[in-house]
Protein backbone atom coordinates (compact mmCIF):
# COMPACT_ATOMS: atom_id res chain seq x y z
CA UNK A 1 0.00 0.00 0.00
CA UNK A 2 2.71 2.19 0.77
CA UNK A 3 4.48 1.67 -2.39
CA UNK A 4 0.70 2.36 -4.09
CA UNK A 5 0.52 5.35 -2.55
CA UNK A 6 3.72 6.92 -3.48
CA UNK A 7 3.54 5.94 -6.95
CA UNK A 8 0.49 8.09 -7.28
CA UNK A 9 2.25 11.14 -5.08
CA UNK A 10 4.61 11.23 -7.93
CA UNK A 11 2.25 11.23 -11.08
CA UNK A 12 0.05 13.70 -9.17
CA UNK A 13 2.99 16.13 -8.62
CA UNK A 14 3.72 15.41 -12.69
CA UNK A 15 0.37 16.36 -13.37
CA UNK A 16 1.20 19.79 -11.85
CA UNK A 17 0.27 19.91 -8.50
CA UNK A 18 2.26 21.79 -5.89
CA UNK A 19 1.81 19.38 -3.17
CA UNK A 20 0.34 16.18 -2.31
CA UNK A 21 -0.35 14.22 0.95
CA UNK A 22 -2.36 11.12 1.66
CA UNK A 23 -3.73 10.05 5.09
CA UNK A 24 -3.86 6.16 4.87
CA UNK A 25 -5.88 5.06 8.15
CA UNK A 26 -6.05 0.72 7.64
CA UNK A 27 -8.11 0.90 11.04
CA UNK A 28 -10.15 2.76 13.44
CA UNK A 29 -12.09 1.30 16.14
CA UNK A 30 -14.50 2.98 18.22
CA UNK A 31 -16.17 1.73 21.35
CA UNK A 32 -19.08 2.74 23.15
CA UNK A 33 -20.95 1.85 26.51
CA UNK A 34 -23.54 3.70 28.50
CA UNK A 35 -25.13 2.45 31.61
CA UNK A 36 -28.64 4.09 33.15
CA UNK A 37 -29.69 3.20 36.61
CA UNK A 38 -27.91 -0.11 36.62
CA UNK A 39 -29.34 -0.95 32.85
CA UNK A 40 -26.55 -1.53 29.72
CA UNK A 41 -28.39 1.16 27.29
CA UNK A 42 -25.90 1.18 24.51
CA UNK A 43 -23.01 -1.19 23.67
CA UNK A 44 -21.73 -0.18 20.12
CA UNK A 45 -18.81 -0.88 18.09
CA UNK A 46 -17.47 0.40 14.86
CA UNK A 47 -14.85 0.36 12.50
CA UNK A 48 -13.75 1.96 9.10
CA UNK A 49 -10.92 2.35 7.30
CA UNK A 50 -10.29 4.19 4.09
CA UNK A 51 -7.90 7.03 2.24
CA UNK A 52 -7.98 10.62 2.44
CA UNK A 53 -5.90 12.76 0.02
CA UNK A 54 -5.29 16.28 -0.24
CA UNK A 55 -3.76 18.11 -3.44
CA UNK A 56 -2.72 21.19 -4.20
CA UNK A 57 -2.79 22.81 -7.24
CA UNK A 58 -2.11 26.76 -8.83
CA UNK A 59 -3.26 27.57 -5.40
CA UNK A 60 -6.83 26.25 -4.77
CA UNK A 61 -6.88 22.84 -2.44
CA UNK A 62 -9.05 19.34 -4.04
CA UNK A 63 -9.63 16.77 -1.49
CA UNK A 64 -11.28 13.10 -2.16
CA UNK A 65 -11.91 9.90 0.36
CA UNK A 66 -12.42 6.48 0.11
CA UNK A 67 -13.03 3.59 2.20
CA UNK A 68 -12.56 1.49 -1.00
CA UNK A 69 -8.88 1.32 -1.73
CA UNK A 70 -9.11 -1.24 -4.93
CA UNK A 71 -8.80 1.66 -6.91
CA UNK A 72 -6.07 3.88 -5.27
CA UNK A 73 -5.71 6.39 -8.48
CA UNK A 74 -9.07 6.94 -8.91
CA UNK A 75 -8.77 8.39 -5.47
CA UNK A 76 -6.04 10.72 -6.33
CA UNK A 77 -7.52 12.10 -9.13
CA UNK A 78 -10.83 13.17 -8.02
CA UNK A 79 -8.64 14.79 -5.58
CA UNK A 80 -6.81 16.37 -8.41
CA UNK A 81 -9.63 17.25 -10.75
CA UNK A 82 -11.71 18.76 -7.66
CA UNK A 83 -7.75 21.16 -7.16
CA UNK A 84 -8.41 21.86 -10.73
CA UNK A 85 -12.14 23.09 -10.85
CA UNK A 86 -11.53 25.33 -7.52
CA UNK A 87 -8.31 26.88 -8.94
CA UNK A 88 -10.83 28.76 -11.76
CA UNK A 89 -12.12 30.48 -8.24
CA UNK A 90 -9.88 30.86 -5.60
CA UNK A 91 -9.11 34.22 -4.50
CA UNK A 92 -6.52 33.95 -2.37
CA UNK A 93 -4.06 31.26 -3.02
CA UNK A 94 -2.64 28.72 -0.82
CA UNK A 95 1.03 28.71 0.34
CA UNK A 96 2.66 26.33 2.51
CA UNK A 97 4.44 27.15 5.51
CA UNK A 98 8.36 25.68 4.96
CA UNK A 99 8.61 21.74 7.73
CA UNK A 100 11.14 19.57 8.07
CA UNK A 101 10.99 16.25 6.21
CA UNK A 102 9.64 13.99 8.86
CA UNK A 103 10.59 9.83 8.88
CA UNK A 104 8.83 9.20 12.35
CA UNK A 105 6.57 7.17 14.38
CA UNK A 106 4.46 7.89 17.27
CA UNK A 107 2.45 5.56 19.56
CA UNK A 108 0.55 6.65 22.47
CA UNK A 109 1.01 5.33 25.45
CA UNK A 110 -0.50 2.06 26.60
CA UNK A 111 -0.18 -0.94 28.57
CA UNK A 112 -3.65 -2.76 28.50
CA UNK A 113 -5.16 -2.32 25.19
CA UNK A 114 -9.15 -1.25 26.23
CA UNK A 115 -10.39 -3.35 22.85
CA UNK A 116 -8.85 -6.80 24.08
CA UNK A 117 -10.35 -6.20 27.38
CA UNK A 118 -13.87 -8.77 27.31
CA UNK A 119 -16.81 -6.98 27.53
CA UNK A 120 -17.79 -8.14 30.61
CA UNK A 121 -15.30 -7.15 32.43
CA UNK A 122 -16.57 -3.22 31.41
CA UNK A 123 -20.10 -4.11 32.10
CA UNK A 124 -19.22 -5.23 35.50
CA UNK A 125 -16.87 -1.82 36.46
CA UNK A 126 -19.91 0.42 35.08
CA UNK A 127 -22.51 -2.14 36.93
CA UNK A 128 -20.09 -1.75 40.20
CA UNK A 129 -19.67 2.20 39.95
CA UNK A 130 -23.53 2.48 39.26
CA UNK A 131 -23.95 0.49 42.73
CA UNK A 132 -21.99 3.00 44.41
CA UNK A 133 -24.13 5.70 43.10
CA UNK A 134 -27.37 4.29 44.34
CA UNK A 135 -28.09 6.49 47.37
CA UNK A 136 -31.02 8.19 48.56
CA UNK A 137 -30.85 11.55 46.87
CA UNK A 138 -30.55 10.16 43.35
CA UNK A 139 -33.46 9.59 40.82
CA UNK A 140 -30.98 9.16 37.81
CA UNK A 141 -27.24 7.22 37.57
CA UNK A 142 -25.41 7.57 34.58
CA UNK A 143 -22.19 5.82 33.80
CA UNK A 144 -20.12 5.74 30.42
CA UNK A 145 -16.80 4.06 28.99
CA UNK A 146 -15.56 4.85 25.21
CA UNK A 147 -12.76 4.06 23.76
CA UNK A 148 -10.83 5.08 20.49
CA UNK A 149 -8.18 2.68 18.33
CA UNK A 150 -6.53 4.05 15.26
CA UNK A 151 -3.48 4.03 12.69
CA UNK A 152 -2.84 6.73 10.80
CA UNK A 153 -0.02 6.43 7.82
CA UNK A 154 0.67 10.01 6.77
CA UNK A 155 2.58 10.26 3.14
CA UNK A 156 3.13 13.65 1.32
CA UNK A 157 5.31 14.70 -1.49
CA UNK A 158 7.80 16.20 0.07
CA UNK A 159 9.33 13.40 1.75
CA UNK A 160 7.77 12.88 5.19
CA UNK A 161 6.63 9.72 6.30
CA UNK A 162 4.82 9.22 9.28
CA UNK A 163 2.86 6.33 11.28
CA UNK A 164 0.67 6.40 14.21
CA UNK A 165 -1.17 4.69 16.77
CA UNK A 166 -3.42 5.97 18.84
CA UNK A 167 -5.63 4.55 21.69
CA UNK A 168 -7.91 6.64 23.57
CA UNK A 169 -10.05 5.69 26.92
CA UNK A 170 -12.28 8.26 27.99
CA UNK A 171 -14.87 7.41 31.06
CA UNK A 172 -17.26 9.82 33.18
CA UNK A 173 -20.34 9.28 35.81
CA UNK A 174 -23.34 11.44 37.22
CA UNK A 175 -26.05 11.48 39.35
CA UNK A 176 -29.32 13.52 38.94
CA UNK A 177 -31.61 14.39 41.78
CA UNK A 178 -34.60 17.08 42.21
CA UNK A 179 -34.75 19.93 44.91
CA UNK A 180 -38.33 20.77 46.68
CA UNK A 181 -39.65 22.40 43.76
CA UNK A 182 -38.91 19.79 41.46
CA UNK A 183 -35.67 21.46 39.79
CA UNK A 184 -33.52 19.02 38.54
CA UNK A 185 -30.11 18.99 39.63
CA UNK A 186 -26.84 16.91 38.81
CA UNK A 187 -23.07 16.18 39.64
CA UNK A 188 -20.96 14.85 37.31
CA UNK A 189 -16.94 13.25 37.07
CA UNK A 190 -14.64 13.31 34.20
CA UNK A 191 -12.09 11.22 33.97
CA UNK A 192 -8.44 12.93 33.42
CA UNK A 193 -5.30 12.06 33.22
CA UNK A 194 -4.06 9.18 35.54
CA UNK A 195 -0.67 8.49 35.39
CA UNK A 196 1.71 7.79 32.82
CA UNK A 197 -0.70 6.13 30.69
CA UNK A 198 -4.01 5.81 29.16
CA UNK A 199 -4.96 2.71 28.18
CA UNK A 200 -7.92 0.13 30.17
CA UNK A 201 -5.24 0.32 33.50
CA UNK A 202 -6.37 4.40 33.79
CA UNK A 203 -9.86 2.75 34.63
CA UNK A 204 -8.66 3.11 38.13
CA UNK A 205 -11.85 1.45 40.26
CA UNK A 206 -10.35 3.79 44.00
CA UNK A 207 -10.44 6.97 41.53
CA UNK A 208 -14.13 6.76 40.33
CA UNK A 209 -15.41 5.08 44.22
CA UNK A 210 -13.99 8.34 45.75
CA UNK A 211 -15.61 10.38 42.82
CA UNK A 212 -18.80 8.63 43.03
CA UNK A 213 -18.60 9.42 47.14
CA UNK A 214 -18.32 12.69 46.58
CA UNK A 215 -20.40 13.73 43.57
CA UNK A 216 -23.49 12.45 45.65
CA UNK A 217 -22.94 13.88 48.91
CA UNK A 218 -22.40 17.12 46.76
CA UNK A 219 -25.84 16.80 44.91
CA UNK A 220 -27.80 16.09 48.04
CA UNK A 221 -26.33 19.31 49.49
CA UNK A 222 -27.25 21.32 46.21
CA UNK A 223 -30.36 20.19 46.42
CA UNK A 224 -31.08 21.88 49.96
CA UNK A 225 -29.20 24.64 48.41
CA UNK A 226 -30.57 28.49 48.63
CA UNK A 227 -30.41 29.89 45.21
CA UNK A 228 -27.15 31.76 44.46
CA UNK A 229 -27.27 35.74 45.00
CA UNK A 230 -26.97 37.94 42.50
CA UNK A 231 -23.69 39.49 42.94
CA UNK A 232 -20.33 41.03 42.24
CA UNK A 233 -17.87 38.58 43.79
CA UNK A 234 -14.84 37.25 42.96
CA UNK A 235 -14.81 33.36 41.57
CA UNK A 236 -12.65 30.56 42.35
CA UNK A 237 -13.16 27.49 39.12
CA UNK A 238 -12.11 24.94 40.27
CA UNK A 239 -10.44 22.19 37.18
CA UNK A 240 -14.39 21.00 36.32
CA UNK A 241 -15.48 24.17 34.96
CA UNK A 242 -11.53 25.86 34.69
CA UNK A 243 -11.27 23.23 31.86
CA UNK A 244 -14.15 24.77 29.74
CA UNK A 245 -13.00 28.62 30.13
CA UNK A 246 -10.18 28.17 29.22
CA UNK A 247 -11.51 25.83 26.06
CA UNK A 248 -13.75 28.15 25.23
CA UNK A 249 -12.83 31.68 25.57
CA UNK A 250 -8.57 30.73 25.05
CA UNK A 251 -8.62 27.64 22.93
CA UNK A 252 -11.41 28.27 20.30
CA UNK A 253 -10.52 31.96 20.42
CA UNK A 254 -7.04 31.39 19.23
CA UNK A 255 -7.52 28.92 16.69
CA UNK A 256 -6.26 30.69 13.35
CA UNK A 257 -8.31 29.94 10.72
CA UNK A 258 -11.27 31.52 12.88
CA UNK A 259 -9.23 34.56 13.30
CA UNK A 260 -9.01 34.50 9.64
CA UNK A 261 -12.53 34.37 9.30
CA UNK A 262 -13.36 30.94 8.06
CA UNK A 263 -15.88 29.42 10.87
CA UNK A 264 -18.37 31.80 10.96
CA UNK A 265 -20.86 29.82 9.30
CA UNK A 266 -21.18 27.03 12.57
CA UNK A 267 -19.60 27.73 15.63
CA UNK A 268 -18.81 31.69 15.58
CA UNK A 269 -15.17 33.76 14.87
CA UNK A 270 -12.97 35.44 17.23
CA UNK A 271 -12.82 38.96 18.63
CA UNK A 272 -8.58 38.76 18.35
CA UNK A 273 -7.25 40.29 15.01
CA UNK A 274 -3.87 39.90 12.90
CA UNK A 275 -2.66 43.59 14.76
CA UNK A 276 -2.98 41.82 18.33
CA UNK A 277 -0.31 39.80 18.20
CA UNK A 278 2.21 41.01 20.34
CA UNK A 279 -0.28 43.72 21.40
CA UNK A 280 -2.80 42.54 23.24
CA UNK A 281 -3.42 42.44 27.15
CA UNK A 282 -5.18 39.19 26.95
CA UNK A 283 -5.20 38.88 30.57
CA UNK A 284 -3.56 40.17 33.89
CA UNK A 285 0.67 38.86 34.69
CA UNK A 286 -0.28 35.94 36.16
CA UNK A 287 -2.12 34.24 32.91
CA UNK A 288 0.76 32.35 31.03
CA UNK A 289 -1.40 29.59 28.81
CA UNK A 290 -0.15 27.25 25.90
CA UNK A 291 -0.62 24.98 23.33
CA UNK A 292 1.20 22.01 24.22
CA UNK A 293 0.62 18.87 22.27
CA UNK A 294 3.89 17.29 24.13
CA UNK A 295 2.63 16.64 26.98
CA UNK A 296 3.01 13.09 27.98
CA UNK A 297 -0.63 11.08 27.92
CA UNK A 298 -3.11 13.26 26.73
CA UNK A 299 -5.27 12.88 23.56
CA UNK A 300 -4.09 16.52 22.98
CA UNK A 301 -0.71 14.77 22.35
CA UNK A 302 -0.90 13.22 18.84
CA UNK A 303 3.12 13.05 18.17
CA UNK A 304 2.61 14.72 14.27
CA UNK A 305 -0.66 16.90 12.92
CA UNK A 306 -1.79 15.77 9.51
CA UNK A 307 0.49 18.18 7.60
CA UNK A 308 3.50 16.10 9.03
CA UNK A 309 4.59 18.71 11.21
CA UNK A 310 6.03 17.70 14.65
CA UNK A 311 3.80 18.31 17.80
CA UNK A 312 4.76 21.45 19.61
CA UNK A 313 4.68 22.81 23.12
CA UNK A 314 3.64 27.03 21.52
CA UNK A 315 3.20 30.21 23.85
CA UNK A 316 0.08 31.62 23.38
CA UNK A 317 0.02 34.28 26.36
CA UNK A 318 2.45 35.57 28.15
CA UNK A 319 2.26 36.74 31.51
CA UNK A 320 -1.13 38.35 29.69
CA UNK A 321 0.41 39.33 26.53
CA UNK A 322 -1.05 37.95 23.49
CA UNK A 323 1.83 36.01 21.50
CA UNK A 324 0.58 32.96 19.75
CA UNK A 325 -2.17 31.28 18.05
CA UNK A 326 -3.00 27.40 17.02
CA UNK A 327 -1.94 26.78 13.37
CA UNK A 328 -1.16 24.59 10.34
CA UNK A 329 0.86 25.58 7.52
CA UNK A 330 -1.49 27.22 5.32
CA UNK A 331 -3.15 29.82 7.98
CA UNK A 332 0.03 30.97 8.76
CA UNK A 333 1.00 32.07 5.85
CA UNK A 334 -2.33 34.09 4.96
CA UNK A 335 -2.03 35.94 8.04
CA UNK A 336 1.69 36.71 7.45
CA UNK A 337 0.67 38.02 3.98
CA UNK A 338 -2.42 39.84 5.20
CA UNK A 339 -0.85 41.17 8.22
CA UNK A 340 2.26 42.08 5.71
CA UNK A 341 4.54 41.30 8.51
CA UNK A 342 5.75 38.10 10.20
CA UNK A 343 3.51 37.61 12.94
CA UNK A 344 4.40 33.21 12.68
CA UNK A 345 7.78 31.74 11.51
CA UNK A 346 6.29 28.32 11.53
CA UNK A 347 2.97 25.82 11.56
CA UNK A 348 2.59 25.25 15.46
CA UNK A 349 1.74 21.91 14.43
CA UNK A 350 -2.09 22.09 15.28
CA UNK A 351 -3.78 20.71 12.03
CA UNK A 352 -6.17 17.78 12.66
CA UNK A 353 -8.56 15.85 10.50
CA UNK A 354 -11.67 13.64 12.74
CA UNK A 355 -11.13 11.16 10.11
CA UNK A 356 -9.69 10.33 7.24
CA UNK A 357 -12.47 11.27 5.01
CA UNK A 358 -12.60 14.93 6.51
CA UNK A 359 -9.76 17.61 5.69
CA UNK A 360 -7.96 18.45 8.21
CA UNK A 361 -8.18 22.11 10.29
CA UNK A 362 -6.40 23.57 12.76
CA UNK A 363 -7.75 22.09 16.14
CA UNK A 364 -6.69 22.99 19.84
CA UNK A 365 -4.09 20.48 21.28
CA UNK A 366 -3.66 20.54 25.17
CA UNK A 367 -4.78 24.17 25.83
CA UNK A 368 -2.76 24.56 29.17
CA UNK A 369 -2.49 27.24 32.00
CA UNK A 370 1.16 27.33 33.81
CA UNK A 371 0.41 26.48 37.14
CA UNK A 372 1.03 29.87 39.77
CA UNK A 373 2.29 30.45 43.12
CA UNK A 374 -0.39 31.65 44.87
CA UNK A 375 -0.79 28.33 46.81
CA UNK A 376 -3.94 25.76 47.14
CA UNK A 377 -7.51 25.92 47.12
CA UNK A 378 -7.27 26.67 51.40
CA UNK A 379 -4.78 29.27 50.38
CA UNK A 380 -6.88 31.08 47.85
CA UNK A 381 -9.94 31.26 49.54
CA UNK A 382 -8.25 32.30 52.97
CA UNK A 383 -7.18 35.52 51.25
CA UNK A 384 -10.13 35.94 49.38
CA UNK A 385 -13.22 38.42 51.13
CA UNK A 386 -16.31 37.52 49.03
CA UNK A 387 -16.35 35.13 46.71
CA UNK A 388 -17.49 31.88 45.23
CA UNK A 389 -16.39 28.71 44.11
CA UNK A 390 -17.32 26.75 41.71
CA UNK A 391 -17.45 23.69 39.79
CA UNK A 392 -19.31 21.44 37.11
CA UNK A 393 -19.90 22.09 33.18
CA UNK A 394 -23.82 22.44 33.67
CA UNK A 395 -24.37 25.33 30.58
CA UNK A 396 -22.64 27.57 28.59
CA UNK A 397 -23.18 30.31 26.51
CA UNK A 398 -20.35 32.36 23.85
CA UNK A 399 -20.67 35.29 22.36
CA UNK A 400 -20.46 34.88 18.03
CA UNK A 401 -17.02 36.04 18.08
CA UNK A 402 -15.71 34.42 22.01
CA UNK A 403 -16.12 38.25 23.46
CA UNK A 404 -18.40 37.20 26.30
CA UNK A 405 -19.34 34.50 28.16
CA UNK A 406 -22.29 32.97 30.67
CA UNK A 407 -21.63 29.68 32.13
CA UNK A 408 -23.88 27.68 34.81
CA UNK A 409 -22.09 25.62 36.95
CA UNK A 410 -23.43 22.45 38.92
CA UNK A 411 -22.09 24.02 42.74
CA UNK A 412 -21.01 26.55 44.10
CA UNK A 413 -19.67 27.48 47.75
CA UNK A 414 -20.10 31.12 48.98
CA UNK A 415 -17.21 32.23 50.64
CA UNK A 416 -16.97 35.52 53.18
CA UNK A 417 -14.18 36.53 54.84
CA UNK A 418 -11.53 33.95 54.09
CA UNK A 419 -14.19 30.96 54.74
CA UNK A 420 -16.14 28.85 52.92
CA UNK A 421 -19.66 29.30 54.39
CA UNK A 422 -22.94 28.19 52.43
CA UNK A 423 -23.70 25.66 49.20
CA UNK A 424 -25.46 27.53 46.37
CA UNK A 425 -27.47 25.99 43.78
CA UNK A 426 -27.89 27.68 40.14
CA UNK A 427 -24.76 28.95 40.46
CA UNK A 428 -24.08 31.02 37.48
CA UNK A 429 -21.15 33.24 35.92
CA UNK A 430 -20.88 35.98 33.40
CA UNK A 431 -18.10 38.46 31.78
CA UNK A 432 -16.63 39.86 29.24
CA UNK A 433 -13.80 37.99 28.01
CA UNK A 434 -10.78 40.22 28.38
CA UNK A 435 -12.19 41.96 31.10
CA UNK A 436 -12.53 38.42 32.97
CA UNK A 437 -8.97 37.12 32.12
CA UNK A 438 -7.49 40.88 33.19
CA UNK A 439 -9.00 40.32 36.59
CA UNK A 440 -7.05 36.84 36.83
CA UNK A 441 -5.88 37.55 40.36
CA UNK A 442 -4.62 34.38 42.13
CA UNK A 443 -3.32 31.31 40.59
CA UNK A 444 -3.20 28.17 42.33
CA UNK A 445 0.12 25.83 42.26
CA UNK A 446 1.39 22.92 40.92
CA UNK A 447 -0.39 20.82 43.50
CA UNK A 448 -3.83 22.31 42.17
CA UNK A 449 -2.75 21.39 38.12
CA UNK A 450 -4.42 18.59 36.86
CA UNK A 451 -5.38 17.70 33.12
CA UNK A 452 -8.66 17.22 32.00
CA UNK A 453 -10.16 14.94 29.14
CA UNK A 454 -12.22 16.34 26.62
CA UNK A 455 -13.84 13.86 23.95
CA UNK A 456 -16.31 15.73 22.16
CA UNK A 457 -14.76 18.90 21.03
CA UNK A 458 -16.50 20.12 17.64
CA UNK A 459 -15.58 22.56 15.42
CA UNK A 460 -16.10 22.95 10.98
CA UNK A 461 -18.20 22.21 8.42
CA UNK A 462 -19.01 19.36 8.18
CA UNK A 463 -18.20 18.95 12.22
CA UNK A 464 -15.53 17.04 12.86
CA UNK A 465 -15.46 16.25 16.95
CA UNK A 466 -12.19 16.26 18.30
CA UNK A 467 -10.49 14.91 21.74
CA UNK A 468 -7.83 16.75 23.81
CA UNK A 469 -6.73 17.59 27.29
CA UNK A 470 -6.80 21.06 29.30
CA UNK A 471 -4.15 21.60 31.88
CA UNK A 472 -5.20 23.68 34.32
CA UNK A 473 -4.54 25.26 37.81
CA UNK A 474 -7.39 26.36 40.50
CA UNK A 475 -7.74 30.48 39.66
CA UNK A 476 -9.48 32.93 41.26
CA UNK A 477 -10.93 36.27 39.21
CA UNK A 478 -11.95 39.37 40.81
CA UNK A 479 -15.32 41.47 40.47
CA UNK A 480 -17.30 38.94 38.74
CA UNK A 481 -21.28 38.75 38.03
CA UNK A 482 -22.80 35.61 39.52
CA UNK A 483 -26.13 34.50 40.01
CA UNK A 484 -27.79 36.30 36.41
Amino acid sequence: MQDRIKANLDRIRASGATYVDCRWVPFEETNELTMWNGNLKEAASSRQSGVGIRVLYRGAWGFSASSDVSDLSAVFDRALDNARVAARRVTFPVRLAEKDIVQAAFTSPCEIDPFEVPLADKVAFLKATDEMLDQPGVFQRIGGLSFVRKQINFVDSEGSEIEKHITEVFGQIGVLGADAEGMTHERSFRLGRRGDTRGWESIDRETFAANAERIVRELNQVQQAEICPVDDRSVILMPGIMYLQTHETIGHALELDRILGYELAFAGGSFVRLEDFGRLRYGSEKLTARADATLPNSPGSFGYDDDGVPAQNNLLIDKGLLVGAITGRQMVEEANARSRRIIFSESSGANRATSFYRVPIERMTNINIDPGTDGTLDDIVAQTERGMILDGDRSWSIGSNREQFHFGCEIGWLVEDGEVTDVVKNATYKDDTLHFWNALSAVGDASTWEVVYVDNCGKGQPNQVMQLGHGIPICRFDNVRIGE
